[in-house]
């Protein structure tokens, strides 16, 4: 698996925040999972690949949530994330954002895994990270 960690089942558990089922994220689609601080997690499937990135735009000091309902973070061609507040588009796979007022600025990457158990978790650290299924 392209940019998974496989860290044996014990290690996995201790090391990992879990986020939610591997399945319950279909190609296409973006959810929020909440994650270990109270933000949430967004996780995107584009091509069979996670993509994990913290839901809060970088256009407000602080950030702000991005979806203007739950699991709305796709813009409606399904190509961007998209923060809903002031509409600024997000690139899925960089969280690099490429129109809008946050122009040179990004999403703050979370770095998953998929445990053997087949359940999406959360790594310790901020380095954006694909990973197949």
């Amino acid at each position: 698996m392209t940019g998974a960690t496989d860290a044996p089942p014990d290690e996995q558990s201790a090391q990992g925040f879990v986020l939610g089922p591997a399945a319950s994220v279909e190609d296409g689609q973006a959810r929020g999972f909440p994650g270990p601080d109270g933000r949430k997690i967004i996780v995107v499937r584009r091509n069979g690949r996670l993509f994990g990135w913290i839901d809060s735009c970088p256009h407000f000091e602080g950030g702000t949530p991005m979806a203007w309902k739950t699991d709305a973070y796709l813009d409606g061609t399904g190509q961007y994330l998209a923060c809903h507040s002031h509409g600024a588009l997000f690139d899925i796979e960089t969280g690099a954002c490429v129109l809008g007022a946050c122009l040179g600025k990004s999403l703050t990457p979370a770095r998953l895994y998929v445990s053997q158990d087949h359940q999406i978790r959360l790594e310790s650290g901020q380095t954006s990270r694909e990973i197949e299924r």
